[in-house]
């Protein structure tokens, strides 16, 4: 089997390590799988699934645009 270096920093390699670990894979597999960038994106995705979700638990409701513009005036 062929073998690839790949240079990251080592805040990356800390983060793909999570990653790795987050989803019961090895790094090799991870990185066989997945793109920083589609890694990136989904890592957003799931930061603003458990950020939104315990907004909610914590009673805070959404304001409309419609609110916002009301209450601070429109955009100029």
């Amino acid at each position: 089997m062929a073998m690839i270096t790949v240079r990251v920093s080592d805040a990356e390699k800390e983060w793909l390590d999570y990653m790795a670990n987050f989803y019961g894979i090895s790094l090799s597999d991870l990185l066989k799988t997945y793109s920083m960038e589609q890694l990136e994106d989904e890592y957003d995705c799931q930061t603003a699934d458990i950020a939104y979700k315990r907004w909610l638990e914590n009673g805070k409701q959404t304001v409309s645009m419609d609110e916002i513009l009301t209450e601070f005036g429109g955009l100029e």
